[in-house]
This record gives structure tokens, C-alpha cells and sequence, in this order.
């Protein structure tokens, strides 16, 4: 096997060339989540000869996850997506300098953790993270490629390159809990993942060698059910380029913050007290693993089954990530005021680390 052969393929495209893969070879790119659309994009960056990569993971892998995030496999269950990832990808070319960060993004962190990179890929599937990507580039003034999923449909866009619009542009106001559509609940169609994330490794690919068109200021939109796709211009909002620093929480308007518990404390009560647990999560995830004490009450079916919930007693619900159950909570105390109800906060994925 010769070194030179790896990237023939490339290199010999008249509008590509070995000058565009020397492009590669020096860039840095920062990848936000190792789930449906971040394996396509390091797998792919990782194949193409870019030189570094930064991935950015804390979650471990669920039975859930293997229907889209095809690089895991059944006897990955339980372990960390971001140890998996580096594996396979070393496996897949040992020339790429590889950076791993085994946390959430937070304010704390990020502006520490995207530095050092040229071009951040948002491959998360929250809103709260996208805001805190957009602003850390913005005051970093980094390109951020920008991919989004719901059901069939996905999104990609890139924002903040060479001054143009950024997210905030296209969206300036931060949706509230029940406007955001709940993956988890609306599910997302395996395939989909894949074909998005790859055309953001495309768009990673074009920002760092200038060739092609750039979706800056244009939001695309598939449709995978009749694979058509259109494309929606937008233009930069003044304000939207004046941030100077982050904010302290870029939690959902309309979360019960104060009403969270976090695991390292949760922990703690499940060992010494008898824990009333709901776990509002579909029936198959909570097959595939729960906490002992837990009783399973999917957040479809909430509203008709809260009679199984003692009310007398203090009531602590868990999801997957803790979304769910902060809607959940929030629908126990609208019908019950006086309940006293606890989400806990970054629910399965959180504790499970914890506990590892």
C-alpha cells in the first residue's frame, strides 16, 4: 500500500488536485456529537484526508441509536460513543491527528474548545447547543455547518462564513419548550441521517477549498419521501453579529429549571430513600434499560395514566436526555398544582455516565 494512492481519486479531479488536498491535510475541523449525523461526518472527513479532527461526545450507546448511527454495533450498547468513534476512525486512517473531548458543550467550555478549530459541524439535536455553537463562532468568528433532522426531513446550512448570515440571522428567536417538535416522541427515519450529515461533510469540504458554492445565506431543504429540495434565501441581521459574549444558560424558555435535580445528588436518594421514579420514555427504550425503581409511564400516555402516581408523595421523573421529562413535569403540576415533582436533569444518558 503507498501513502500517495490514498487520495488518487480526488487528486485527480481537474477542479480538485493535490493543491486542494494540502487544503485539507491543514485544516481543523470540530464535530459536535457522534450520533446520526456526526458518524457520516467524521467517517467521511476522516476518509478525505482532513488533517485534524475534534469530537466533541459524553453520551454512551443505547439499542435505539443502532438504527441510524451505523457505526456502532450490538456489542457496543452501554459503552462510550466517543471511545467507539475514535477506534473505528483510527482503524479507518491512522494519518489523522484526532481530539477528543469526552463532555457536553457548555458555556464553560466551548469558546476554550472551538478555538483551536477552523470550521465547527453542529451535529447535535438540540436547540440549546446550535445557540451556543452560533455565538461562540460568531465571537470566535469560526464557519459553522449546520445540519437538522425531523421525521423525513432534514436541514443544512452554513453559517458565519466569510461574514455572512449566522443562525441567529435565520433564526433570532429562541423557540419555547412546546413549540420544538420532539424527536424522541416523532422519531426520525433511519437513512435520513446519513444523507445529511453527508452533505455537511460536503459543505466542510467546499468551505475549505473554495470550490463550488457555499450554502451560506441559503437554508436547504430535503424532503426524503419525494427527494425533492428547495433552497430559502436569508439575509444577515445586523444584531446578530454584535455578540460579545456568551450567556450564562441557554436553557429553553419555559424549562422548570428550578424544579431539576441533578444526577450526582439523585444518585444519592436512589441508595438511601424509597424513590417514587417515573420514566417517561417509549416502552422499548425502557425495556432496553431502566433503573430498578422506575415505573414506566410514556409521556404519550401521561395525561390518562398520572392516577398511578402517589401525589402525596415527591415525584421524580426521568427520560433519556431530560427533555421529556421537563414536559412531563410540567404537565403533572398544571393538573396537580400542589405536586411536588423533580426532572432529572440530562436524564438516562447523564446517570448512566455517572455511573460509569
Amino acid at each position: 500500500m503507498r501513502a500517495s494512492d490514498r487520495y488518487i481519486r480526488q487528486e485527480s479531479l481537474k477542479v480538485f488536485g493535490p493543491e486542494n488536498q494540502n487544503k485539507l491535510r491543514s485544516s481543523k475541523v470540530l464535530i459536535v456529537g457522534l450520533g446520526g449525523l456526526g458518524i457520516p461526518v467524521a467517517q467521511y472527513l476522516n476518509a478525505i484526508g482532513v488533517g485534524t479532527l475534534g469530537l466533541v461526545e459524553n453520551d454512551s450507546i443505547s439499542l435505539h441509536n443502532l438504527q441510524r448511527q451505523v457505526l456502532y454495533a450490538e456489542s457496543d450498547i452501554g459503552k462510550a460513543k466517543l471511545a467507539i468513534c475514535l477506534s473505528r476512525l483510527q482503524k479507518q486512517n491512522s494519518e489523522t491527528i484526532i481530539n477528543t473531548y469526552a463532555t457536553f458543550l457548555t458555556s464553560k467550555n466551548a469558546l476554550d474548545i472551538i478555538k483551536d478549530y477552523d470550521i465547527i459541524v453542529d451535529a447535535t439535536d438540540n436547540f440549546e447547543t446550535r445557540y451556543l455553537i452560533n455565538d461562540s463562532c460568531v465571537i470566535l468568528n469560526k464557519t459553522f455547518v449546520y445540519g437538522a433532522l425531523h421525521s423525513f426531513e432534514g436541514q443544512v446550512s452554513v453559517f458565519n462564513y466569510k461574514k455572512g448570515p449566522t443562525y441567529r440571522c435565520l433564526y433570532p428567536v429562541v423557540p419555547s419548550e412546546a413549540e420544538i417538535p420532539n424527536c424522541d416522541e416523532n422519531g426520525v427515519l433511519g437513512v435520513l441521517p446519513g444523507i445529511i450529515g453527508t452533505l455537511q461533510a460536503l459543505e466542510v469540504v467546499k468551505v475549505i477549498t473554495e470550490i463550488g458554492e457555499v450554502l451560506s445565506g441559503k437554508l436547504l431543504l430535503f424532503d426524503g419521501l419525494s427527494l425533492n429540495t428547495r433552497k430559502i434565501n436569508f439575509k444577515s441581521r445586523l444584531e446578530s453579529f454584535e455578540i460579545k459574549q456568551l450567556q450564562e444558560d441557554y436553557s429553553l424558555k419555559g424549562c422548570s429549571i428550578e424544579f431539576e435535580i441533578i444526577p450526582e445528588k439523585f444518585e444519592k436518594l436512589l441508595m438511601t430513600q424509597d424513590v417514587q421514579l417515573i420514566d417517561v420514555r417509549k416502552p422499548e427504550e425502557f425495556a432496553s434499560n431502566h433503573l430498578e425503581k422506575a415505573i414506566n409511564i410514556p409521556l404519550s400516555d401521561f395525561n390518562d395514566n398520572t392516577q398511578k402516581i402517589d401525589l402525596s408523595r415527591p415525584v421524580y421523573i426521568i427520560c433519556q436526555s431530560g427533555k421529556r421529562s421537563i414536559q412531563a413535569l410540567n404537565k403533572l403540576q398544571n393538573y396537580h398544582s400542589k405536586a411536588i415533582v423533580f426532572s432529572v436533569a440530562g436524564g438516562m444518558n447523564k446517570f448512566q455516565k455517572l455511573c460509569h
